[in-house]
């Protein structure tokens, strides 16, 4: 057998297909392996490179195959996509990511630590958990206004007014509804309970993590989008400069330029939402608090929303925000004030 260059595999829960080439991409080894043969099968060739989309359990295989003494690529399967030949099916799965992997023009994803995906796990379970309430909450206002009564929006109003409705003897709840209102009751505060904890979770790791913490001198940055934009970008060495950041994680305007004609949209909106969605609420504070203050950055977001209005200064800050962070985490640097960097 020669000497393989690229292997691409493909991903699933029992069985892998593998598909590899040699110097120039010439050559047509296929194989299937089972999960557990993965591994083994793998030790046994040289060092090359072995490429995968970055989908479920990639990252974990990315450290077992690092271990192997290979280099490991992740990409992003809609930039795979573009590769594949042919029909849809494993082994032309397999080529594709191969194929994305030797053209060398997309990006490939930064593998995470174990750390990185615990921080991200803290995440994802305490979206979960905020998602939950919100909806129960907006269940439970529901419920009340089929009976005439009318809550105001608000986790806090709800949580403040609701036990007195339930003990207003002069609404038209009967004993049923107080029985059943209450038991859901109790499974808000039950979520009230455990997004508290997951909120000291996320304080608790922010003030153990030095990055964090700088991130956290930035306007708009708490210890939330601190720790969700630290475990996103890693160490940012993936991206050249902010800018780059920037696109990824689509806070940048999307293009439908063509005959020399540009034509600039809305955002792209591409890498992850919730990240994006943290990153922006953080702006979004910082932009309606500018109009009283008269440091250069506030001066520079009037200026943005005299001209472009308040959501696209908003975006335009989430912009900065970013390419300021890429700057504190890939060159250790700290925030500094405008103000300050013009006075050195």
């Amino acid at each position: 057998m020669a000497k393989l260059t690229t292997i691409g595999i493909d991903l699933a829960k029992n069985e892998f297909a593998l598909y590899g080439t040699g110097p120039g991409g010439k050559g047509d080894w296929k194989r299937k392996v089972r999960r557990k043969q993965l591994c083994e099968r793998l030790s046994r060739l040289e060092p090359c490179t072995v490429a995968m989309e970055a989908c479920g359990s990639a990252h974990y295989w990315a450290r077992r195959i690092q271990a192997l003494g290979h280099r490991v690529e992740l990409f992003p399967p809609q930039h795979v996509k573009g590769y594949l030949r042919g029909q849809k099916n494993d082994y032309n799965d397999a080529m594709a990511i191969a194929e994305t992997s030797e053209h060398g023009r997309v990006r490939p994803v930064q593998i995470k630590s174990v750390e990185q995906q615990d921080e991200q796990m803290l995440h994802k379970l305490r979206r979960s958990v905020s998602k939950e309430r919100t909806r129960l909450s907006n269940q439970l206002r529901g419920l009340l206004m089929e009976y005439g009564v009318v809550l105001p929006r608000g986790v806090a109003t709800l949580r403040r007014e609701f036990p007195l409705v339930l003990e207003d003897a002069e609404n038209e709840l009967s004993p049923r509804t107080r029985q059943l209102l209450h038991r859901q009751y109790q499974r808000f505060m039950e979520l009230e309970e455990e997004l508290a904890w997951y909120d000291q979770e996320v304080d608790r790791m922010v003030k153990e993590d030095e990055v964090c913490q700088r991130l956290q001198e930035m306007p708009g940055i708490g210890s939330v989008v601190a720790s969700i934009l630290k475990s996103w970008m890693g160490d940012g060495h993936q991206f050249q400069r902010g800018r780059e950041a920037a696109a990824a994680l689509g806070v940048v305007p999307r293009q439908n330029s063509t005959g020399g004609k540009s034509v600039l949209l809305g955002i792209s909106k591409r890498g992850d939402p919730y990240v994006r969605a943290q990153l922006i609420h953080g702006a979004r504070s910082v932009v309606t608090q500018a109009d009283n203050k008269t440091d250069p950055l506030s001066r520079w977001i009037q200026r943005i929303k005299a001209e472009r209005g308040f959501n696209k200064a908003t975006v335009a800050l989430a912009n900065k925000l970013l390419r300021m962070a890429w700057v504190i985490i890939a060159r250790g640097e700290r925030y500094r004030p405008i103000e300050e960097r013009m006075a050195g």
